[in-house]
């Protein structure tokens, strides 16, 4: 096993992550205010604020330490392509960290230090795109709008669009 370098199965994930997250950015960017606002039932979370919370910078900062960019939850689709602009950002990152993927991170919460390895967080920083980009697809579907479709975002149309695919 290495420590460094290119892994081409990491690299691809992180690349299928970023082109997927972009998918979600168009078609959200297409919706009224009113839509961006709808929420799942019992819950408070709009679309358009786990929109913003799928783009958070902070796993870019602990795997590069760059810095944290703060983020705010956009109201129209001006400000959504604005912050499609980040989450580009946020993603290159992650996916030029992944390529030194052994070793650990640390950092404070106000109770006591945390520390993860690589290995870990690379891996939720996938997982989290991939929880929040269903769970938007999932609110919209329960108000009867096909708004996200999860099949044109999964791993064999992304290589389809990279030219690997069938």
């Amino acid at each position: 096993m290495y420590s460094s370098g290119m892994n081409l199965l990491v690299d691809r994930m992180f690349r299928h992550m970023a082109w997927a997250n972009n998918y979600v950015f168009d078609r959200m960017a297409e919706l009224s205010d009113a839509d961006l606002l709808l929420t799942a039932p019992n819950d408070d979370w709009t679309a358009v604020s786990i929109l913003e919370h799928l783009t958070g910078s902070r796993y870019a900062d602990l795997l590069d330490g760059l810095g944290y960019t703060e983020t705010v939850v956009p109201t129209n689709s001006a400000e959504i392509l604005a912050l499609k602009e980040l989450s580009a950002g946020f993603d290159a990152r992650l996916r030029k960290s992944a390529q030194e993927y052994e070793g650990f991170v640390e950092f404070q919460r106000p109770e006591k230090l945390i520390r993860r390895s690589r290995q870990t967080v690379l891996a939720q920083a996938i997982h989290h795109a991939d929880e929040h980009r269903a769970q938007i697809a999932g609110i919209y579907s329960g108000h009867g709008r096909k708004i996200i479709d999860l099949d044109a975002i999964d791993l064999w149309e992304f290589a389809n669009f990279e030219g690997l695919g069938d």
